[in-house]
């Protein structure tokens, strides 16, 4: 367990550590010394390189800058929909919100609308997604977990149908590619106006989860012990669920589906600090940015032409999650 005196400065301050650690890394390799001096640079005045000047601010530092923040709102997203839906499998596609977004983007590119426009398109169809599945499961003003997890995995299979659709009709030669590529995830695309764009609702979203994080205890439990407590099951429910769509659809807009992200680092942060969500919330973030950023400097470091984030994350993810299942006992 962890022990809290300690723990809430080291899971604050772990991410941008190694985010400091990993900037000078890549094809171009900058040593830490002049990295540090160049992000200090418009405080103290002293000049660098043109060219690692240019390298850290215009190149790495948004993609640091993403990395952190889709590790950290895929991890919480995903810590908040296996306590809503008490599903230890429970992904942040659960209600197809991914494969909405997905399909927004890809039609942005088929219509070879600029990186603000895929990334709007995949954002508004992600929520659109959310607000069908909502609205199918809905019956007699009444909405329950196994109608929203089932209506969920209808409109997230949908959604994939017609991003299959447009990845058949799209030019092989010119689109098809930049679509394939997009949908296995990259932080290449990473600029600051598209940062400006997403990075607010991944915050948003995260902050609400965080916030109620207390609350996911209780929405665990059944129906009749949670109303027993005085919560406001409903409302806490639609605010979480809300909250880790549109952190969700966020991630997915600004750089492709990444997979295992929010399957795992829950898992990870319950080995380390046990099945209290409001310890699991924080440790998930933190994890989650730490893990992000260090995929991402291996996808951008070890060959020539970069990695997708999907295949790199699936490679490590998938073997680590045995090693829990097996340190674990089995998923409980």
């Amino acid at each position: 367990m962890l022990n809290r005196k300690f723990a809430v400065p080291l899971l604050a301050v772990l991410p941008f550590v190694v985010a400091l650690a990993c900037m000078g890394i890549g094809r171009y390799p900058i040593p830490f010394v002049t990295t540090v001096r160049a992000l200090l640079s418009p405080l103290t005045g002293v000049q660098v390189a043109a060219t690692d000047s240019a390298v850290l601010f215009s190149i790495r530092l948004p993609r640091l800058l993403l990395a952190l923040s889709v590790g950290m709102g895929l991890s919480v997203a995903g810590a908040a929909f296996q306590s809503v839906f008490s599903n230890p499998l429970a992904t942040p596609d659960t209600l197809g919100v991914a494969s909405g977004a997905s399909f927004g983007a890809a039609l942005g590119l088929i219509l070879k609308a600029n990186l603000l426009v895929v990334q709007g398109l995949a954002l508004a169809m992600g929520i659109l997604a959310l607000a069908i599945t909502y609205w199918i499961s809905r019956k007699n003003g009444k909405v329950s977990i196994i109608a929203v997890v089932l209506s969920g995995m209808v409109i997230s299979s949908l959604f994939q149908a017609l991003v299959s659709f447009i990845k058949v009709i799209a030019d092989p030669q010119d689109t098809l590619p930049s679509i394939t590529y997009w949908l296995m995830g990259s932080m290449a695309g990473a600029t600051y106006p598209g940062l400006a764009l997403g990075l607010p609702f991944i915050f948003i979203g995260s902050l609400m989860i965080f916030l109620l994080r207390w609350r996911l205890n209780v929405i665990a439990l059944s129906e009749d012990e949670a109303q027993a407590l005085g919560s406001r099951l409903k409302v806490v429910r639609i605010l979480i669920m809300g909250s880790a769509t549109l952190v969700t659809a966020s991630c997915v807009s600004m750089c492709g589906q990444v997979s295992w992200i929010g399957l795992l680092m829950p898992h990870v942060a319950r080995l380390v600090c046990g099945s209290d969500n409001a310890k699991i919330v924080p440790v998930s973030m933190s994890f989650g940015a730490v893990f992000m950023v260090l995929v991402d400097t291996i996808a951008r470091s070890v060959s020539a032409s970069e990695i997708p984030l999907s295949i790199l994350t699936a490679i490590i993810g998938a073997p680590l999650f045995v090693g829990l299942l097996r340190k674990m006992g089995g998923v409980r």
